[in-house]
């Protein structure tokens, strides 16, 4: 049985696409960047989009794993950050506004997921959440210097060669990335103080922390974007399908009725 695997996206106003009809500007759609579907695919899972509505103990429940994915700022509210935040500026008509609605909900499956052993991997933002929710704090803004963190290139992209993650040895990435890997690179903000239970476990040659992995569960921080790799195969997504389908034969091992049902 091929895990299923959630994957969180963003909440936009019709009206950012364009020739969109002027009756439905203010509909709501439901966003999400189509790489993350096709690299759980590629890994054997069966990607699941999983909206703000979605009760998150329920989907923690009925799923094998998440993906909580990259985006805006987390609202620095959350964390003691000091960014100005204008609160008319609504993040459906705005990718780069605070998104205090979409904070709250991925805030919630990352308690859920970590309370249950759910298998999750946080992405750039999703990876500072993460740090976020477990009581860890933000780096404001990362000052350019001989590493760019926030690289001018589009994606897909490998990445730049100076910019190389270097893992601590016992470690999931260590593993899955043989010690180091050359990344891409669309942050301007970090891990800083990491929360509760978090090891840091990645860094570029300047300190920056770009991967933090949760002490004795399968849950991984990444900074960059492995959706967005382009010629390099992309283990993290193996890694992450591979412990959800460990997770869901353990419990059918058990004997869990609700997931005897399932199968």
């Amino acid at each position: 049985m091929k895990p299923l695997i959630g994957i969180t996206g963003r909440q936009l106003a019709l009206g950012m696409v364009a020739n969109t009809s002027e009756r439905f500007r203010e509909q709501r759609i439901g966003s999400y960047f189509s790489a993350f579907a096709e690299a759980v695919a590629a890994a054997g899972g069966i990607p699941v989009y999983v909206p703000f509505v979605a009760e998150a103990t329920g989907v923690v429940t009925r799923l094998d794993g998440i993906v909580i994915t990259g985006g805006q700022d987390v609202h620095p509210a959350r964390w003691g950050g000091r960014a100005a935040v204008d609160p008319a500026v609504d993040p459906r008509w705005d990718h780069d506004a605070h998104d205090a609605e979409r904070d709250a909900y991925e805030a919630a499956l990352i308690v859920a997921a970590v309370g249950a052993g759910t298998p999750l991997l946080g992405v750039c933002r999703g990876h500072q959440l993460l740090n976020v929710v477990l009581g860890g704090t933000l780096t404001e803004h990362l000052d350019e210097g001989p590493i760019v963190h926030s690289a001018p290139y589009a994606a897909p992209s490998d990445g730049d060669p100076g910019h190389v993650v270097e893992f601590a040895e016992g470690s999931v990435p260590h593993a899955v990335y043989s010690g180091q890997r050359m990344t891409n690179s669309w942050h301007h903000q970090a891990v800083d103080r990491p929360g509760e239970g978090l090891r840091v476990v990645g860094r570029t040659p300047d300190g920056v922390v770009e991967c933090i992995e949760l002490a004795y569960s399968p849950v991984v921080g990444v900074q960059w974007h492995p959706e967005w790799t382009a010629t390099q195969p992309e283990p993290i997504f193996n890694w992450l399908v591979g412990a959800a389908s460990r997770r869901t034969a353990d419990e059918l091992a058990l004997d869990r009725p609700d997931r005897k049902a399932m199968a």
